[in-house]
């Protein structure tokens, strides 16, 4: 039985000893050091929304700004694309070609850019997929408004030269119709003429011949 108490005790000094270390340990360190605090992590909903308000301020600028700073951007956005064609590099591309009022738009260009990334939506976030939807909605409406003005200019230009056409030739019908008359008139008088210088022979013999002896 001897041996099993000595153990036992042994046992209750190492944990008396431990603890006497970690109390040692603690009162020599002083106070335990405060935590770090971490850098807050951004919510999704504030991401998207700074990634919205990046291409919306970069839109800005290329609105307000003169023409050259204007060239500067849209040939910026030009080599981000043709150094590295990413989905993002080509969304900005697409939206500077689709914003009017400057001389690199193309909205021609911008729509099948558009559409490609469309094609695969996933590779956008999901901003950047609402920015690419309404952009190309609204270049289609333009679009398809422009080809509907061209149609109706098209068509009125086609009216007015059927139109033209065809009074010109009511009145080349009308000069060929006067022409006519006129050579028939010109042939009637000539006929008249020649009856009334037949009558006046006729009378000139009658005379002459009533009075010959």
């Amino acid at each position: 039985m001897l041996p099993e108490r000595r153990t036992s005790r042994g046992g209750g000094l190492l944990a008396v000893g431990l603890v006497t270390l970690l109390g040692s340990a603690c009162s020599s360190m002083g106070t335990a050091p405060r935590p770090v605090p971490l850098a807050p992590i951004p919510s999704p909903a504030s991401a998207n929304a700074s990634l919205v308000a990046e291409y919306l301020q970069m839109l800005q600028r290329l609105a307000q700004a003169p023409a050259a700073q204007q060239a500067e951007i849209a040939a910026g956005a030009q080599r981000d694309y043709d150094s590295a064609p990413t989905p993002s590099h080509t969304l900005r591309l697409a939206l500077i070609l689709a914003t009017p009022g400057h001389a690199a738009a193309n909205a021609t260009r911008a729509q099948g850019m558009l559409r490609e990334l469309m094609a695969s939506p996933e590779v956008l976030s999901a901003p950047e997929r609402a920015l690419a939807f309404l952009t190309l909605s609204q270049i289609d409406a333009h679009l398809t408004l422009e080809a509907e003005n061209r149609r109706l200019q098209a068509e009125m230009a086609r009216a007015d030269r059927e139109h033209l056409a065809s009074a010109r030739q009511r009145l080349q019908a009308e000069l060929d119709e006067n022409t006519r008359l006129r050579r028939e008139l010109d042939a009637a008088h000539a006929k008249l003429d020649a009856i009334s210088s037949i009558e006046r022979s006729l009378n000139e013999r009658k005379t002459t011949t009533g009075h010959s002896p």
